[in-house]
């Protein structure tokens, strides 16, 4: 199944890629800062979050893009419960002083086609939720502006970013 989310920035795609550079080499993202970076990070909507080992390879960029690709699995006892996400990261201006933020990612529901019935009747929809939520705390960190990103559009981002990223409650 697929997943996915963007929002636009207000600020250039230079000024988001430093910023984006940053909060990858600082292990803001997950915990770590080694080639492939790698921690504990739990992820979703309040009430059906789960712990989860999260992978990221080192942000690469032209001057048209810049990206890293990320794996969220599941730890621990039921871990195989739940199903793997890869994804990419990405921004890209839009226009000189705007740039979007994007998270696209696919991921396999557990259990054949029971799995797939499920995701179709409510998973997805929390796949979904736990992408906008983590792509508007990234959103927030790029801008520099601290807390939720209202109605999917990040705040002006003058001035210094906010305080790493850190995922829900990171386990490193």
């Amino acid at each position: 199944m697929f997943v996915g989310d963007d929002v636009r920035l207000n600020i250039s795609f230079a000024v988001a890629r430093e910023r984006l550079a940053r909060l990858s080499e600082s292990g803001a993202l997950l915990g770590t800062s080694e080639g492939v970076y790698s921690g504990l990070a739990r992820v979703g909507p309040a009430g059906v979050s789960k712990l989860v080992r999260v992978q990221v390879r080192e942000l690469s960029w032209t001057d048209r893009t810049a990206g890293l690709a990320l794996r969220w699995e599941a730890t621990g006892v039921g871990g195989g419960l739940f199903p793997v996400l890869d994804a990419d990261l990405r921004i890209a201006p839009d226009g000189d002083h705007d740039t979007v933020l994007t998270m696209t990612g696919v991921y396999r529901p557990p259990f054949g086609p029971l799995g797939e019935a499920l995701d179709r009747a409510i998973l997805h929809r929390v796949a979904a939720a736990t992408i906008q939520g983590f792509v508007a705390r990234v959103a927030a960190q790029l801008t520099g502006q601290p807390g939720a990103v209202p109605n999917g559009a990040a705040p002006n981002g003058a001035g210094p970013p906010a305080p790493p990223l850190s995922p829900p409650e990171v386990n490193a």
